[in-house]
């Protein structure tokens, strides 16, 4: 899966650069307001990999949930978001890969095009892979997609601790389950998407984006 920048294919084809603001990939995105905590300049420093969560108000209002992996952000759409409740088991869809600069991303999809509708950095950060610690192997993050079992640290400005990618049904099944394990980060009170309105990235509300604010 070290090629996984090949798959960006089905993403270009989607979109049409001339009209959508979001970025190519191919290296020439325009930086947003403010910066992501992974790739782009402030990439060369840091250790680990990154994360995104973005919530979407497209057709239907979710969020998208994305990991660096393999030169690319593997992707899921997350129509509840992501739960803090180590008793909730989130629906999670796979979409398909971004690319990095995709991380940083806010702003308005026009009408017309894929995914229209507005687009916030809900959440952004770095992540460890807890499979490649604790296993005598060391699984990577590539296998860990492969086997449809995905065990993550977050280190994120609104969300932390661990969280598991579970797929069911089997191979080619389009359904996965982001499951918050419990850990001293748990917590069934907090309700993050509920009350955590604003942007990681640059502290606007979705109204506030959509209008260019």
């Amino acid at each position: 899966m070290a090629g996984r920048k090949k798959n960006l294919k089905e993403y270009e084809e989607k979109r049409d650069f001339s009209k959508t603001d979001e970025p190519s990939g191919s290296g020439g995105g325009k930086r947003r307001r403010g910066k992501m905590g992974g790739a782009g300049e402030s990439g060369k420093r840091r250790k680990n990999p990154i994360f995104v969560i973005q919530k979407h108000a497209s057709r239907t209002l979710h969020y998208d949930f994305r990991l660096e992996a393999g030169g690319v952000l593997v992707s899921w759409a997350v129509p509840k978001g992501p739960s803090t409740d180590p008793r909730e088991k989130r629906l999670a869809v796979p979409t398909e890969d971004h690319p990095l600069e995709y991380a940083d991303f806010e702003g308005v999809i026009p009408e017309g095009e894929y995914g229209a509708g507005t687009v916030m950095v809900w959440d952004t950060g770095t992540y460890l892979n807890l499979r490649a610690e604790k296993e005598a192997d060391g699984a990577s993050m590539e296998r860990s997609i492969d086997e449809g079992k995905i065990e993550i640290r977050l280190q994120g400005k609104k969300l932390r601790g661990g969280y598991a990618l579970i797929r069911t049904g089997g191979v080619g099944k389009a359904r996965w389950l982001f499951i918050k394990m419990r850990d001293e980060e748990a917590d069934a009170r907090r309700n993050p998407v509920g009350t955590e309105q604003r942007s990681a990235l640059t502290g606007r509300t979705m109204e506030e984006i959509r209008n260019g604010e």
